[in-house]
């Protein structure tokens, strides 16, 4: 076995379903899954209606061009280029299966064994799996409490070295919901750029909090693909995980490189998640704003059934799909923390140590497939575990 991927733990999400494996769950009190970041909701009716019509178009069983079907390429690039405010053109797009897989591809073009790539901690696990796998060194960026868990360029530069290839940064994060300023996404991007390194920015989450201005200026800024590898999904925005569409934006030197690797991994994103994403751009504004309302709606009520304190649990960071939670018991491990609430609760959610060291105090709550209506019963149970 290659040594690489056999140290890597088991995927985090399938571990913690199978601690409820095979339970029943009685009518009063069913299970609650806070577990995995995916939509409770189905795709919107047209869209699935379009779907049906395009499986039965010849083309749509075909490879498309590796970096996906033109349409897609000049809507994602038109609006990113409304959104950010900045020019973003169709060759400076790839589509992907998934913002995983756009990932993947990212660090086998941008590293190599025996590099490093900076990580802010608490992490996504896929990316610090992803990375071991690769044989790139994971160096830890703290995020602490006092910043609202969101990471400091200025940490990050006393992690530099020779060897560092890329900073990585999700906003709206994964695990703790928090999103960076533009002010801290812009000086990441200058610090990146003043080193000679890429800033990996994954925006998965960007459709979903409710605010008018652009997430950041980067795009914007003169020559940004020096030192800018964007990604993207539009499985949470649309509903379309299965269908597996993620998208890069980087400068098109940095995608002719990267084509060999998706090249290698899947030829091209499956052709009907790309038609499904484009319907969703062309088509879906509307429906995306009712979404990102209905989200917004989850978070408020999550907030109003923590705020009274009496559960004991406390939000660190809420934001977007996530909300990061510190649990009231110092002395007690959170993977024990979190099992007990699957065993006696029926609450399942993952422990902090799954995202990284040093977050024994904390759970995270994925709560997008629940309805605002749940949080109450949420806290009650979290109440009754105190």
């Amino acid at each position: 076995m290659n040594p690489f991927v056999s140290a890597v733990e088991a995927p985090p999400i399938a571990e913690a379903w199978s601690w409820v494996q095979g339970r029943a769950f009685p009518a009063d009190k069913p299970l609650i899954d806070l577990c995995q970041a995916v939509p409770g909701y189905p795709p919107a009716e047209e869209l699935r209606a379009h779907l049906a019509r395009e499986v039965d178009a010849y083309d749509t069983a075909r490879y498309t061009g590796i970096a996906g079907i033109p349409p897609l390429l000049s809507a994602l690039a038109e609006r990113m280029t409304r959104l950010y405010g900045g020019p973003v053109k169709p060759e400076e797009v790839m589509i992907t299966a998934g913002c995983n897989q756009a990932f993947v591809v990212a660090v086998m073009t941008l590293a190599k064994p025996g590099d490093n790539v900076i990580l802010p901690v608490p992490w996504y696990f896929n990316h610090k799996m992803t990375l071991d796998m690769l044989g790139i060194e994971v160096r830890p960026l703290p995020c602490r409490p006092e910043n609202g868990l969101v990471p400091d360029p200025a940490d990050a530069e006393r992690l530099i070295d020779a060897r560092t290839k890329a900073v990585v940064l999700i906003t709206p994060n994964n695990p703790t919901g928090a999103i960076a300023p533009p002010q801290t996404v812009a000086a990441f991007h200058d610090l990146c750029a003043a080193w000679g390194i890429h800033l990996l920015l994954d925006e998965t989450y960007r459709d979903f909090p409710t605010r008018e201005d652009a997430p950041h200026g980067l795009f914007r800024r003169p020559g940004w693909g020096k030192a800018l590898v964007h990604l993207y999904s539009f499985s949470k925005v649309y509903s379309l995980a299965g269908y597996r569409v993620g998208a890069i934006v980087a400068a098109p030197e940095v995608l002719e490189q990267a084509m060999k690797v998706l090249d290698c991994l899947a030829i091209c994103a499956p052709h009907v998640g790309q038609k499904a994403a484009l319907y969703g751009l062309e088509h879906l504004s509307g429906w995306v704003a009712d979404r990102r309302a209905d989200i917004a709606a989850r978070i408020a009520a999550f907030q109003d059934a923590m705020g009274d304190g009496r559960t004991g649990y406390e939000i660190a960071s809420i934001g977007a799909y996530f909300a990061f939670v510190r649990h009231p018991f110092p002395e007690r491990p959170a993977m024990e923390v979190a099992r007990d609430l699957a065993d006696r609760h029926n609450l399942l959610c993952l422990p902090g140590p799954m995202f990284g060291p040093g977050q024994e105090a904390y759970l995270r709550f994925a709560f997008a497939n629940v309805d605002a209506a749940m949080m109450p019963e949420i806290a009650r149970r979290l109440a009754q575990s105190a």
